[in-house]
């Protein structure tokens, strides 16, 4: 699978809902992984994301090779750390944590990323990532060790989108975190798209399909369910083609 950053656009100009079904790594067994992506593609999904903020070393390699033996959606990683780095993926979303102050996470991991990525094939995608806040801590918040950004403060997350994209990022993420409380508002939502001319993706704390047309509604263009799926998997049969 190419050109992955292009097809997203490509969906954005038709005006076409991208859904992401992300897999963490560390929650998701091999043995689970055949029947799991059946699901998955018997979906409305457009994409696999693979990530964790604690994964181990190896594990999303293992992982992202036996999805590969049982979809063509593309695979796009969302690594929390330079470990879940691997060649057998479409993408990976370059992601700088542009809500936080940690250069670690702005910059620093990013370093460390380019001697595993000078010899990929992997189509590196720059991605402005933003953590708001949604009522609990999450694993982001606690590995990052940086403050998600107060939703009473729309205009500061629409000005650090904005500054996202005018550094040259190509994906802006609005991220409430993996097991969110609540999702990110429909008011953060619609004001961060009317700054940008980049496609958005929102995720975190969507759990119902009310939700996400919430989201789409509000301007996203592509949300991302991770928990949702992981807790109950009857939530495909909402999602089918």
């Amino acid at each position: 699978m190419k050109n992955v950053y292009q097809n997203i656009l490509d969906a954005v100009s038709k005006s076409e809902e991208l859904l992401a079904v992300l897999i963490d790594p560390d929650k998701m067994h091999l043995n689970k992984v055949p029947n799991f992506i059946e699901k998955i593609n018997a979906s409305i999904a457009t994409h696999i994301f693979v990530g964790g903020s604690d994964v181990e070393e190896k594990t999303t390699d293992s992982l992202v090779k036996e999805i590969k033996k049982h979809s063509q959606l593309p695979i796009v990683l969302f690594p929390g750390n330079v470990s879940q780095i691997t060649n057998h993926a479409d993408a990976i979303l370059f992601l700088s944590l542009i809500s936080g102050r940690n250069p670690d996470y702005l910059i620093g991991k990013h370093v460390q990323a380019v001697s595993k990525l000078k010899d990929s094939n992997l189509e590196v995608i720059s991605t402005g990532y933003l953590l708001i806040e949604n009522g609990k801590q999450t694993a982001v918040q606690r590995v990052t060790e940086t403050k998600p950004m107060q939703t009473k403060n729309i205009q500061v997350i629409v000005d650090t989108a904005k500054a996202g994209e005018l550094l040259g990022m190509k994906l802006i993420y609005l991220e409430a975190g993996s097991g969110a409380l609540y999702p990110v508002s429909e008011e953060i939502i619609s004001n961060v798209k009317a700054a940008i001319k980049l496609p958005l993706i929102v995720g975190g704390g969507i759990k119902s399909i009310k939700q996400m047309a919430q989201a789409y509604e509000a301007g996203a263009d592509m949300v991302v369910i991770g928990t949702a799926f992981e807790e109950d998997e009857a939530f495909f049969e909402e999602l089918q083609n």
